[in-house]
Order: C-alpha cells, then structure tokens, then sequence
C-alpha cells in the first residue's frame, strides 16, 4: 500500500516552517508498514506535469492532502488533478478547514472521497484498514464520505495519546529547503487549548484539555532539531504556559542536558509569571508571542478572551526583566469594533511598543468552526466573501455596524508600509555606507529569502545548475559561473547573487556533487 502526502502551496510571506502535521502522518503510516512519500509545494514549484511525474513514478494508492481556509482552493485543486490524472487513486484531505465544513465540501467536490475531521494520525491508519477489508468505513470514527447520494459523517474520534504518537517522519520532509529559505522549524510539547475565544477553532479541533508529552521525550526531539542547523524552533503548541509545571519540567530538563538551542513559543499574558519566564529565558527561549486582540475592555470581552490591558502591560514588563522579547498580535474587526476602538488599539500598540513589545495588526477571518462564524448575526459581524483564498487575515473581509473594510484596511497597509519605509530607510545607509551589520541584516536577510525562493519555484538551479566542462578542474570557480548563469534569469546585482549562493554552501543548503566530466549543483532537499 502506497500513501502520498502533500502540502499545498502556502506563501513565503507566512513564514511557513516545515509540515509538522504531514510529519507525524507519515510517521503513523510508516509504523503501520505503509510507504510513504511527501511533496512539499511550498518549497517546490507546483504544476500538473510535475504531479503527475510524481504519481507515475509513486503509483500511490491514496492521496492526502492537508489545508487550512486560506490553502484551501490550492489543496482541492490538486484533489481535481489526481482524479483527471488517475481516477482509481483515493483521495482523502484533512486539516481544520474540511473538518468544520465537511459536508458541504463533499457535496462540492465529487473528487474528493474522504475527509479526515479532527486529529487525523489513528484515524488513517484505520481508513487504510477499511480498504483492506479489515474493518468497516462506517465503524470508523472522524470520517466523512459520500454514500451514494448520502453525506455519512461517522462521529467524534476521542483525542489521541500524545505519548504513544512515533516522532514526526521528518526525514520525508525537505528539511533542506526550509533551513535555506531561513525558516524556523516546529514541534510540540502538548495538543489543547483550555480557552474559549470565539474567533479560534484550536479548541475544537484539539480540544480543551490539554494533553502534555513526557518532558524527557520533549527535549529528546529538541536536542535531534538542534542539530540541523535551523536558527530556531517554533513550539508550535496552542498555549505553551497553560500549565506552569509543565513550563518547569521541559526547561528543567533542557538546562539539566545542557542543551544548546534557542526557541520562541505562545503565551498568554494571564498564563505567565516572572518565574517561569526566567526559567523559559534559561532554557533558550527568544521571544514569546501573546494574542491581546485588543485594547477595548468591552471587545475583549464579548470574544471571551479573558485578559485584561493590565495584565498586558505586566507580561510585556516580565519579558523585559526576564530578557526575551514580547510579541504580540492585534485582530481588527471583532465585534463591537468602531473608529473609536480600532484608536484604542492604535495607540495602545504604540504605547506597548514604547515598553519593547513588537506587535503586528491582523484582520479577522471568521474561518469555518470558529463561533464567530456560526454566530456571526448575533456578534454584528457582516461576512463579505467566502473567497476562501481571502482567509489571510491580511485584509478586511468582515464589517461592523461603525466600520467598513477601507477603513480597517487603511490601519494595516499603514503599518505595512511603515515597515517598507523602515527597509528603506536600511537600504539608503547601505548604499552610503553608513549602515551597520546589525542595522542591515533586516533588508539583507530578507533580500537573500527572495532570492532563493525565486531560484527554487522557477527551478532555476535545476535548469542552469548543471554544465560541461572541457577536462576536469577547467572551471576554477564553479560557484561564479553559477551566479553568472542565474543572473541570465534573475534581474539582482551578481555579487548578490553570489554572496547568497556562497552562504548557501557554507551553511550546507547547497552542493556541488558532481564535477566530471560536468558540473552539477543541487539543493540539499533532505537532512
């Protein structure tokens, strides 16, 4: 039995960190005896020859893709190319999007066979089973299926044992291509959320009691992720701080092995204390990301968030005595919003921003699942589109009775582009020689994610990266030549170019592997 999984594509500007959740499918599947391959479009360029290249060489028996709102068209469009390619291969999707609108996608889309709702690692291990014959498709619970003319939704599978899941498959992942781009990597010590705020579908989708690994096993996975290299892991749990002993436990035994590794996780102000963020900083964590919404007592409210601008201010002036950096989000459009609020929340963020808070404006996306959504009449919230590739939060898609989408579209590109204005301003004092390596490294760091991600989506090391030479060692600098050919594809400066290529190599990202009769570079996709 052969199971592919595939990412579809996500954008760069997400900040994507390799699959975690195809990661440990993998790892179940490959437990359970199946083969199993990944494709990641998120690093790779995504076209329906390439797909189909990949299911002739594979010949996959089912294909499983996982998509949040906004991959969601990405991801059916590909259901769409795997059933015109091969129409006997079975294709499943999961992830929380399908999970809250399950029957309405199945009736949608006749290409799509099952939908995994929920937590998903037992529940394809059974659905493989079922096509076997060793169980029946309706017995198994956290599936949806069409049954003739019939929608047949099988129940709520119980949480899974975070103790008993394998580590996440990671060797099938193009680790490689992440770590170039810069990214961070993920992983988590625990699944729930014990809170109710109606614009998340965390809670629902893993539960609100929370389930910890064993602290040994936690720090076992972060010492193997320390060694690849990546700048920095991501503990992608729902709340890292939810539970203090649990805090004590993995930064205890991070300190107590001595290993070396620098890390970010997600708080929230209520769920911290200068104890714990002490032992967090000692431990290696960088920065701890809060969700404060916003700065409307009434708002916060009426979302159930249950945190108040004082606790705030204490958790961003615990991070400051404890050294790591605070972060912080704000969701405009929530109800209730008006000019006013969207001021307070302004000028709040500004005032947070005086005591070393960095923070950023997102706009509300009542995705499928969350209360918001269900309710959204009784919240006076206005649904603009179901243009699910609008889901970004990067633009308004929602109205309030006191506000428009221009009005907070105007709050977020002014924040964008004083963002731009700042890279500006870098790119001015570099050019007069006036900026330093800490000031530049910004501008410099982004410049280098765009450039490699452009060589990776256009194939560009792939189509330029392999040339003849006369007799061995005729090219002196293959690396030069490299950059020369590239700047044929790419309008940047050579010796960007090359600096980039120069790093990628030094940090292992990129290799020469062959060198006679020819020349041939590559990306090192898998670590």
């Amino acid at each position: 039995m052969r199971f592919l999984l595939i990412n579809p594509f996500y954008p760069i500007s997400e900040t994507p960190s390799p699959p975690l959740g195809l990661a440990f499918l993998a790892a179940v599947l490959e437990k359970a005896g199946i083969n199993v391959k990944v494709l990641d479009f998120v690093v790779y360029p995504y076209g329906k020859n390439i797909l189909e290249t990949e299911l002739n060489s594979f010949r996959p028996d089912f294909v499983g893709l996982t998509s949040v709102t906004m991959t969601f068209d990405n991801a059916i469009g590909i259901v769409k190319d795997v059933k015109d390619i091969d129409p006997n291969i079975t294709t499943v999707m999961g992830g929380p999007h399908v999970s809250f609108c399950a029957q309405e996608t199945l009736g949608l889309y006749p290409e799509l066979d099952f939908i995994v709702i929920g937590e998903g690692e037992e529940t394809i291990v059974e659905l493989i089973r079922a096509t076997r014959g060793a169980c029946n498709r309706a017995d198994i619970k956290g599936i949806a299926y069409r049954d003739g003319s019939k929608t047949v939704t099988t129940g709520v599978r119980p949480f899974t044992d975070v103790n008993a899941l394998p580590l996440p498959a990671r060797h099938l992942i193009p680790l490689g291509r992440y770590r170039a781009l810069g990214m961070p990597i993920s992983m988590t010590s625990s699944r729930g959320c014990p809170f109710n705020c109606i614009f998340c579908v965390g809670r629902k989708m893993v539960g609100s009691k929370v389930r910890y690994r064993n602290a040994r096993s936690v720090v076992d996975e972060m010492e193997y992720l320390s060694t690849l290299g990546f700048h920095q892991i991501n503990l992608a749990d729902d709340l890292f701080t939810a539970n203090k002993n649990h805090c004590h436990a993995v930064c205890d035994e991070i300190i107590r092995r001595n290993v070396n590794v620098k890390w970010t996780s997600f708080a929230r102000v209520d769920t911290v204390s200068i104890d714990v963020l002490v032992k967090m900083k000692d431990a290696g964590c960088q920065a701890v990301s809060f969700g404060i919404e916003s700065a409307n007592a009434q708002i916060l409210k009426t979302i159930k968030k249950g945190i108040t601008l004082k606790q705030v201010v204490d958790a961003i002036k615990m991070c400051n005595v404890a050294g790591i950096m605070p972060h912080g989000s704000f969701i405009l459009g929530l109800p209730g919003e008006t000019p006013e609020t969207i001021g307070e929340t302004v000028e709040f963020g500004l005032q947070m921003k005086k005591l070393g808070l960095s923070y950023g404006f997102h706009l509300l996306a009542p995705f499928p699942g969350t209360e918001i959504r269900d309710q959204c009449d009784r919240y006076g919230i206005k649904i603009m589109t179901h243009d699910w590739s609008r889901y970004h939060a990067n633009r308004a898609i929602v109205e309030t009775p006191a506000t428009n989408q221009a009005m907070m579209d105007e709050i977020v590109i002014k924040w964008e582009n004083e963002y731009d204005d700042e890279l500006n301003h870098i790119k001015k004092r570099i050019e007069a020689g006036e900026a330093t390596a800490k000031e530049a490294e910004p501008l410099v760091n982004l410049e280098r994610i765009i450039l490699i991600y452009d060589l990776m989506m256009g194939r560009m090391i792939e189509k330029q990266g392999t040339w003849h030479q006369a007799r061995p060692g005729a090219d002196k600098d293959p690396l030069k030549t490299l950059a020369v050919r590239l700047q044929m594809s790419v309008k940047v400066p050579l010796d960007r170019i090359y600096n980039t290529l120069k790093l990628a190599v030094e940090n292992g990202n990129l290799a020469l592997v062959d060198t006679n009769p020819g020349i041939r570079w590559k990306w090192v996709d898998y670590l």
